[in-house]
């Protein structure tokens, strides 16, 4: 024990300098994540028990980043996107699946059971990386973050049946249709479970956790719905990381999606690190030295023929712009197809060899990934040349534009709302107290949301940056700082009112950027339609 916290200590230290240098150079922390975990692997000694110990611990930062994905995609956004999961998914697995699996078969003369194996590993990405990327650029909800997260989120189900045909072609005593009928009604049961019983026990049991008044205690709640979804699912053969994302989907059906996004996003990023720092630990540097020419052309060759496929199946059904993103960023190979390979070993489907020589591949195409994304309209320019009229209708946000972000719905918060309809203004309600929440929608009100706007993902997932203001009417003088404090750091771009109760609070946001400051209640919607109607000309 005490060894291993010695090595979470030397670690984190490591971690620490070599982020805060990459992102001088304006790396992302991914890759200094991975970099510790190759430079720990190298300088410290853990044992196998301390590895496996770190491992379980990685597993939930895909957990909570799965859960996360879940409480974006309700399952009414789902059947919306039912194309971009089903129709471009299927065409991706497949057909990557297929092709990996001709040219190892036959070129390398690999057997057709390893082969299929090796061919299904090598066609799933890294939804890690790729999903905290795309969150990172802002594009997750762009047209080409919309088509990747799809076939991300069916290659996360298409796991199942894979991890299945490993059992399938190792099992020496299940017969096919045993296997498939057990997986069946397992399925059966966890959707039953999770959707069914959770759609009316969850927000009932969040009501009941937050007149406690306490977010530790209602942290903890999140923690038991995602670790027990988690664990349900695993008891029945799946993944831990598909009953995160069932149990994302049903929060997402509740009005405290928004809590418990911002909650958990500070956990979920402190683990996802804890998860890349183990992919580091994986490079074998004498397996590089040993056969480094054949790993970076079994790289080149199946990023390339990756993102080939996947091209060619989407450009019949989108721009070509659009289909090009897509492909580059997908063309690595991910962690769950490291997780393949490693059970297909154990399992003798493939030598130890190929195993050690495909980690070390797949871990390489996943620190280029990084890069990639950060550049990917910069090579989609390179590749495509598009028309200015339709780059701007390809580039329109799908998301809130030209509206009022009002944070805070008290007295103050009331009032300014009904100034805001009897203008016709668009708005967006933040407020942090479910009490207020709940009376607002049972009065009618569609605009508002349990969000904490504290949070500075908060304000970017309401589109801060393109608000004609952001008016915060809070009484609380810690939330009042911490919210100025997050509209702060968007930059001197955003128009923000901040109303204050006295000089005390005026003073304690001096040293914030804030555009108007207002210090009298009794005329405050009269000055913050003033400012309004300033805002609306001035665009």
């Amino acid at each position: 024990m005490e060894q291993l916290l010695i090595g979470i200590i030397i670690t984190i230290a490591i971690a620490t300098v070599v982020n805060v240098f990459l992102k001088k150079l304006d790396i992302p922390t991914v890759i200094g994540y991975i970099f510790t975990g190759l430079i720990i692997s190298q300088i410290y000694n853990f044992g196998e028990h301390d590895k496996e110990t770190l491992e379980h611990l990685a597993e939930f930062g895909i957990v909570f980043l799965m859960f996360t994905i879940g409480l974006e995609f309700s399952i009414s956004q789902m059947k919306s996107m039912k194309r971009e999961v089903f129709v471009y998914g299927t065409l991706q697995v497949v057909l990557s699946t297929l092709l990996f699996t001709f040219i190892t078969h036959y070129f390398f003369d690999v057997a057709l059971k390893s082969s299929i194996v090796i061919g299904m590993a090598l066609s799933l990405s890294s939804t890690a990386i790729v999903i905290k990327i795309l969150n990172e650029n802002g594009e997750i909800h762009s047209g080409y973050g919309r088509i990747t997260l799809g076939v991300l989120l069916f290659q996360d189900l298409a796991v199942i049946p894979m991890l299945l045909m490993i059992s399938i072609f190792t099992s020496e005593n299940a017969s096919v249709s045993e296997l498939l009928t057990q997986t069946i009604i397992s399925a059966a049961i966890v959707f039953v479970i999770i959707f069914i019983v959770g759609k009316f026990f969850i927000e009932h049991f969040f009501d009941f956790v937050i007149n406690s008044d306490s977010e530790e205690i209602f942290l903890a709640a999140v923690f038991l719905i995602v670790i027990a979804a988690s664990v349900l699912a695993e008891h029945f053969g799946f993944s831990y990381t598909l009953g995160a994302f069932l149990s994302g989907m049903t929060i997402a059906e509740t009005k405290y999606r928004f809590k418990v996004e911002s909650d958990l996003v500070p956990f979920r990023d402190i683990l996802l690190g804890v998860f890349f720092i183990t992919i580091g630990m994986q490079i074998n540097l004498n397996i590089i030295v040993e056969y480094g020419g054949t790993i970076l052309g079994f790289m080149v060759l199946i990023m390339l023929l990756k993102a080939l496929i996947l091209f060619v199946a989407l450009r019949f059904f989108m721009q070509n712009r659009s289909a090009v993103k897509s492909a580059f960023a997908l063309m690595q190979v991910g962690e769950f197809g490291l997780a393949i390979f490693a059970l297909a070993s154990a399992n003798g489907l493939i030598s130890t060899e190929i195993n050690q020589i495909m980690i070390v591949t797949i871990v390489l195409s996943m620190i280029l990934t990084p890069f990639i994304l950060k550049n990917v309209s910069s090579l989609a320019d390179f590749l495509f040349v598009v028309p200015t009229e339709l780059r701007e209708r390809a580039l329109k946000s799908v998301g809130f534009e030209n509206h009022i972000i009002v944070c805070g719905y008290g007295s103050v918060g009331k009032q300014l709302v009904k100034k805001l309809k009897k203008n016709n203004t668009l708005y967006v309600i933040l407020e942090h107290d479910v009490k207020l929440v709940d009376e607002a929608i049972a009065k009618g009100e569609k605009s508002i949301f349990l969000a904490n706007a504290a949070r500075k993902n908060i304000l970017e997932h309401f589109g801060v940056k393109q608000a004609m203001a952001v008016v915060t009417a809070v009484n609380n003088a810690h939330q009042l700082r911490l919210i100025c404090e997050n509209i702060d750091s968007f930059g001197n771009e955003i128009n923000s009112v901040v109303t204050v109760k006295n000089r005390s609070q005026e003073e304690s946001i001096a040293d914030l950027n804030i555009t108007h400051v207002i210090n009298r209640r009794e005329t405050i919607t009269e000055l913050l339609a003033n400012q309004l109607c300033a805002f609306k000309k001035a665009l």
